[in-house]
């Protein structure tokens, strides 16, 4: 009567069987920490009096906030990071040059795999269950312990199972089906639950799009959000699992319990805008007027919708047009590998002739870090995933969620529009 995340964290704990609420401690596959996190976990790893950690294998340090160093703080914060990893050969440890941002970087890497537990001292570390790892985030001590005995304790998780029906418009994607979901549950609507996905229409989820929903899993309170292995998952893995790591691929039971069901389908859903200061406060965009909600600033990238499938609808919309005269529109790859094939596909130059900026990988703007930050006063569409008050600079500016498409339209016309 186990759901997929209760098989996963059975296996990992030893455990035959596991149920809500019980306390359990797991074995884990994978530990992550940021340029913000992690020297924290650092300092409390060394109160703890261990000479090693427990795997260098099994740990990846990756300075993708402030990357490339914005100022002394962030090159320190660096720093640290660089030095505990030389000192314990970190394997997986990446800066400028081979960094990317951590939840586009590692599943491109092979390093996340279906059936894994995996931790990271970041609240989107749920994005791995994109590819049926059972992934959550956690705070730094956690982190620094579990670098030293490859161990994390959990509460065994209810279940919401979010049933995905029907098939998708033109330009409708992963993020509107998370920001429909968490406009219909609310931000605390799945607190310390896993949000299962199932049902006919998950075939029409790329793998793309399932790492941009699970990733926001945490923006509807989830402790984490999955999706069972199928044909896409098993073809993506092969791609990118270079080393051959072997992996176990679980189900959930047929009689498994969920506290509730959520149902949505796919042909009904329109471009959906978050407006501020929440996720959950959901506009169609057929129901916002031209010209209705004014606009300063556009980004395209972040964890999200960085990937190569967001930088080409993007460029689609984008080509032979004309970014609006009052709108800055900043273009972020998510990693240096999509970065290189966006600009062999010849995207940049669209961005570049459209009036666009291209930046480097980074997480930069989405948390208010620096490479686009928001003046008083300021509004911005991103396709990132928060929209709280100061998100994005500072606290009287606001932001608006959406998809690459809608993002693209809106740079053009200086407002949230329509793409299609």
């Amino acid at each position: 009567m186990m759901t997929l995340s209760q098989k996963i964290l059975a296996a990992h704990a030893g455990k035959s069987s596991v149920k809500p609420g019980e306390l359990i401690i797991a074995d884990l596959d994978l530990v992550l920490g940021n340029d913000i996190t992690a020297p924290v976990a650092i300092e409390e790893f060394a109160k703890i009096g261990v000479d090693k950690v427990f795997d260098e294998n099994k740990i990846a340090l990756i300075p993708d906030h402030f990357t490339p160093c914005k100022d002394i703080k962030s090159a320190e914060q660096v720093k640290v990071l660089r030095d505990f990893a030389k000192k314990y050969n970190i394997r997986h440890f990446y800066e400028m040059g081979q960094v990317g941002i951590e939840h586009a970087l590692l599943p491109e890497l092979g390093l996340t795999l279906p059936g894994e537990l995996i931790i990271g001292a970041d609240s989107h570390t749920c994005t791995y269950g994109a590819l049926s790892a059972f992934s959550t985030g956690v705070g730094s001590t956690d982190m620094a312990v579990a670098m030293a005995t490859g161990k994390a304790w959990f509460k065994v998780p209810e279940a919401i199972k979010i049933e995905i029906t029907g098939k998708f418009s033109k330009f409708v994607s992963g993020k509107d089906v998370i920001l429909e979901i968490i406009g219909q549950i609310g931000v605390e609507g799945a607190r310390y639950m896993s949000m299962e996905f199932i049902g006919n229409g998950i075939s029409e989820l790329s793998v793309d799009d399932r790492l941009c929903i699970s990733n926001m899993a945490i923006e509807a309170g989830g402790k984490n959000g999955i999706f069972e292995t199928d044909d896409k998952t098993e073809e993506y893995i092969k791609s990118v699992n270079k080393s051959n790591k072997s992996y176990k691929i679980y189900k959930a039971d047929d009689d498994a319990i969920y506290a509730k069901t959520v149902k949505i389908n796919l042909s009904n859903l329109d471009c959906v805008v978050a407006f501020p200061h929440l996720p959950e406060n959901k506009r169609y965009i057929s129901d916002i007027k031209p010209g209705e909600v004014k606009i300063n600033q556009v980004v395209i990238g972040s964890c999200t919708n960085g990937r190569l499938s967001d930088l080409r609808i993007a460029a689609e919309i984008l080509k032979n047009k004309k970014v609006d005269k009052n709108i800055r529109c900043i273009v972020i790859p998510a990693t240096q590998k999509i970065w290189k094939e966006a600009m062999n596909e010849g995207l940049f130059d669209i961005f570049i002739d459209s009036g666009c900026v291209v930046s480097t990988p980074t997480c930069g703007p989405c948390l208010g870090g620096h490479m686009g930050i928001l003046a008083k006063g300021e509004r911005a569409v991103a396709t990132t995933n928060r929209n709280f008050v100061g998100r994005m600079g500072h606290p009287e500016s606001e932001v608006y969620l959406s998809n690459p498409a809608v993002a693209a339209a809106s740079a053009i016309a200086g407002y949230i529009a329509n793409p299609g």
